[in-house]
């Protein structure tokens, strides 16, 4: 393969590339994008007949219904950075005027949200977070001990990405301990995820009393049961007494509920209006956790309340520290979790001055407050009630030097991260191997069902080990009955799912988490595993393990930001260059169809097709609709999908299962996915299924395939890094084959753009309560 060099000038011609003139597509009549010469050219491309109808036609047809739910983007759709997979997509349909909205997000949360009493209760909650928060410090000095049987806030968030995973949203505030899980047996083969459930029924006439304030106040009233399921029983009243509340239901704008509020209020409200200004900060704050932030900073929620035209910024971020809807933190200074709401108020107003304190004001919901205080917790106890061992003979007898270092790593360490590609996942793996030889009980859990398949038999997934559905169960404690905990795939996790899985781990069992630094971050909030390495608190192993051929020279080569050319005698790697939005759903659809099963030997099955973003000429919509009027065309009789269409499902936001459509009943839509059963409740159809030909590559993580079509159109530009790349060029294990429509942004971006940034604390609560290592 040849590609434009790392050094190649901006703007300048892509270098001439050998081509097969059987397999080269007809030049341009004018100049090609290259910036006026030929366009790139494939090397070893795979044999394409240029002039067959691979399904063009199908470009410009009507895109399918987005169930899934993926970001708004413009242009190709580009993919947001953080958005999870289960997302809200304010480009879908939402009928009739609707606010779009996600079926996952609409799941039932606290009914006192809508009370007045509200106020006293978050206020309340956050005395006691802190108070929690003040207690934590005082015993960084010594081993922080386990809870019993998960109470507290182990047992909150356990709860909390229960009810994730079920397709319902989190509990904004901390809810009641969970009752003590009990022991299971062992059960290390697959399971059928949790299926998502429809939130629960609620009163016909709650829901008809909502559907009158919304009449009055402009809004669809077909949002009665959502606004009911979000809100509470009493979701009528107090939507007359706030009208601003409408935005915490999943997919309303500001915009939307301002004009709710005018309707409903007429000339007592106006933009400066505290309850418009508290229900501001919660949206900016759940909409940069969409992003992947923990937490803002001061300045940053300062300036997006300036934008939505907030008279007094500052008085409205003061009402809402003092109404419980925002946290402060100031990490690093000892007395910042001791402030009251206008001492902190007044910290963050000398941290937007031009001369404010080195460590930044940050403001965040206790949701993912409680998450980071927590998950810092129970690393520094993992780190901290680890016995120090001698496995100096299994290390000896390793497979490889990485894993022996791996080994000898972890015998002493409760905590240990291991980096590496996909070669060197091998290495956890023999290290679980001389663990049970030891006579102890390791765990090896991947991201996802397709990263299981590739590990083996006796792995598991971290879904199914929390539910209990896969694993060695918990004891008597409430913990998971193990000794060593293996965790692949680790850049996949967020926030709150690391932090129930550190809680659920007892006093002395160790931690091993590995993955691949270069990929993209979790969907969900949080970037834990670069958080981890960044604080540097532990033992951390690179392995020296290469992944081979020219797939891994490629990848390498980009991990470092360098776009080389590699040499591919068996065609492991083909570009096609592309003109246009037409030409580029072509050939990938060709490809899928034709080239790659008959010159590579891979089937359309197994070959994945990854793209920018859901939306555009060239997202996974569009490229869906392509793909199934090929390779499986069919009237859409079990609600849009027929028997063999691949399909994407998303059980909860962030997790995406791939498998394929099998039948349809009363009970709902029947699924394979990765050969483990799934059932789809008809009426959740729409909103977690999609179909699953194309994916974004985001989705894709931590899954790989035989094969892996990666699709640039031009206007997608914009949307890569050097993380996307990588990701995307990732996915394939005997070939890749790349649409290339994007000249010199490919090159540029893999040299120059990193991954965006995102705001959490993890870093520093780790490194306030562990020495760092190096």
């Amino acid at each position: 393969m040849t590609v434009p060099s790392r050094g190649t000038p901006p703007g300048s011609p892509a270098p001439a590339l050998v081509t097969d003139p059987a397999t080269a597509p007809e030049p341009a009549t004018g100049p090609g994008p290259s910036e006026g010469g030929a366009p790139p050219e494939a090397v070893g491309t795979v044999e394409t007949a240029a002039g067959t109808d691979a399904g063009t036609g199908a470009v410009g047809t009507a895109a399918v219904d987005d169930a899934e739910g993926g970001p708004k983007s413009a242009g190709s759709g580009t993919e947001d950075g953080a958005t999870p997979a289960g997302g809200e997509d304010e480009s879908a349909p939402a009928g009739d005027g609707e606010t779009a909205g996600g079926g996952d997000d609409t799941a039932a949360v606290e009914d006192a949200a809508a009370q007045v009493s509200e106020t006293e209760a978050e206020i309340a909650a956050q005395r006691e977070l802190r108070a929690r928060i003040a207690q934590r410090k005082a015993e960084k000095e010594g081993p922080i001990p386990a809870g019993t049987k998960l109470s507290g806030q182990a047992a909150d968030l356990l709860a909390a990405v229960r009810a994730m995973e079920s397709g319902q949203a989190p509990p904004p505030v901390p809810v009641a301990a969970a009752p003590e899980a009990p022991a299971v047996p062992a059960q290390n083969r697959p399971q059928a995820p949790e299926p998502a459930r429809a939130a629960p029924a609620t009163a016909p006439e709650a829901v008809a009393a909502v559907g009158a304030v919304l009449a009055e106040g402009g809004a669809p009233p077909t949002l009665a049961a959502q606004v009911t399921a979000t809100l509470g029983a009493q979701a009528g009243d107090a939507l007359r007494e706030d009208p601003w509340l409408l935005l915490s239901v999943p997919g309303v704008r500001p915009e939307q509920a301002d004009g709710f509020a005018r309707a409903l209020l007429g000339d007592g409200c106006g933009p400066g209006d505290e309850r418009r200004a508290a229900a501001l900060v919660g949206w900016l704050l759940e909409q940069a956790a969409v992003r992947g932030h923990t937490a803002l900073a001061f300045p940053a929620v300062r300036a997006a309340l300036s934008e939505r035209s907030v008279p007094d910024p500052d008085e409205a971020l003061r009402h809402a520290i003092a109404e419980g809807a925002v946290l402060v933190f100031q990490d690093g200074v000892e007395d910042a979790d001791g402030d009251t709401g206008d001492e902190a108020a007044d910290d963050a107003d000398a941290a937007g001055a031009a001369d404010g304190p080195a460590v930044p004001v940050l403001l965040g919901l206790d949701r993912y407050a409680l998450a980071e205080e927590s998950l810092a917790d129970g690393l520094a106890r993992l780190v901290k009630t680890a016995q120090e061992a001698s496995w100096d003979e299994a290390a000896a007898q390793a497979p490889s030097p990485s894993a022996g270092e791996l080994i000898r790593a972890v015998a002493g360490h409760g905590l240990v991260v291991h980096t590496g590609g996909e070669a060197a996942r091998a290495e956890p793996v023999a290290l679980a191997e001389a663990v049970r030889t030891l006579g102890l009980r390791p765990v090896v859990a991947a991201h996802g069902e397709n990263g299981r398949r590739r590990l083996g038999a006796g792995a598991v997934t971290v879904a199914g080990l929390l539910s209990g559905a896969e694993g060695p169960g918990r004891d008597a404690d409430g913990a998971l009955d193990l000794d060593l905990l293996v965790v692949l795939d680790a850049p996949q996790l967020d926030v709150e799912t690391a932090t129930v899985l550190v809680e659920s781990l007892p006093d002395g069992a160790r931690l091993v988490l590995s993955g691949d630094p270069g990929v993209l971050w979790s969907a969900g909030a949080g970037r834990v595993f670069a958080d981890l390495l960044a604080a540097r608190v532990c033992p951390q192993i690179a392995s020296r393990t290469p992944d081979p051929g020219p797939l891994g020279e490629l990848v390498s080569g980009i991990g470092i930001g360098e776009l080389n050319q590699v040499e591919a005698p068996g065609k492991e790697v083909v570009i096609v260059p592309v003109r246009d939005a037409g030409e580029a759903v072509h050939r990938t659809v060709q490809l899928v169809a034709d080239s790659v099963p008959r010159a590579i030997g891979v089937p359309s099955g197994q070959t994945q097709v990854i793209t920018v973003g859901h939306g555009g000429a060239v997202g996974t919509r569009a490229l869906n609709v392509a793909l199934k009027e090929r390779l499986n065309p069919g009237p859409g009789r079990f609600g849009g999908f027929d028997p063999d269409d691949r399909v994407a499902y998303v059980p909860a936001p962030g997790r995406t299962l791939t498998g394929s459509v099998v039948s349809a009943d009363a009970e709902g839509l029947r699924l394979d996915c990765d050969g483990v059963p799934v059932v789809v409740p008809r009426e959740l159809v729409e909103s977690v299924v999609r179909h699953g030909w194309a994916l974004t590559a985001h989705q894709a993580a931590g899954m790989r395939w035989p094969a892996a079509v990666v699709v640039l159109p031009g206007d997608s530009a914009q949307g890569l890094n050097r993380p996307w790349v990588y990701t995307a060029f990732g996915r394939g294990e005997r070939h890749l084959s790349v649409v290339h429509g994007v000249d010199q942004a490919l090159a540029q971006a893999v040299a120059g753009v990193g991954a965006a940034e995102r705001t959490t604390r993890l870093r520093g609560l780790l490194e306030g309560l562990l020495t760092p290592s190096v």
